[in-house]
C-alpha cells in the first residue's frame, strides 16, 4: 500500500514563499507522473503543477514563473516551491500519484496567503 504524506503548508503574507513536500511511503515504487492540485475555498480542485519523470514539468498559467515542481533524488519525494505567493493561491494543496490502475491522493496541506 502507498501512502502520501504532505507537509510544508502554512500562513504567509503576500509575496512570501513556501515549499511543499509530498513523500510516498509503503510499497516501494517510482511513479512516472506526480502532480500537485489545490482546492481554493468554495471552488473546485484544480491542477497546479505536474512532473513527468525526473524533470518534465508543467504548470497552470496562473502559477507559471512563480512555482517550481521538482523530485527528490529517490524520485518518490516531490516538492512544490511556491514563490511570490498571492491571496488567490490560498487553498488546500494535494499530491496525486497514479500507480498502475490506482490513483493515490495525499491528505492535503493548507496554504493561506494574507494580503
Amino acid at each position: 500500500q502507498v501512502q502520501l504524506v504532505e507537509s510544508g503548508g502554512g500562513l504567509v503574507q503576500a509575496g512570501g514563499a513556501l515549499r511543499l513536500s509530498c513523500v510516498a511511503s509503503g510499497s516501494p515504487y517510482r511513479s512516472n507522473v506526480i502532480s500537485w492540485h489545490r482546492q481554493p475555498p468554495g471552488k473546485q480542485r484544480e491542477l497546479v503543477a505536474s512532473i513527468i519523470g525526473e524533470d518534465g514539468a508543467g504548470y497552470r498559467e496562473s502559477v507559471s514563473g512563480r512555482f517550481n515542481i521538482s523530485r527528490g533524488l529517490g524520485l518518490n519525494t516531490v516538492y512544490l516551491q511556491m514563490n511570490n505567493l498571492q491571496p488567490e493561491d490560498t487553498g488546500v494543496y494535494y499530491c496525486k500519484v497514479p500507480i498502475g490502475s490506482q490513483t493515490y491522493w495525499g491528505q492535503g496541506t493548507q496554504v493561506t496567503v494574507s494580503s
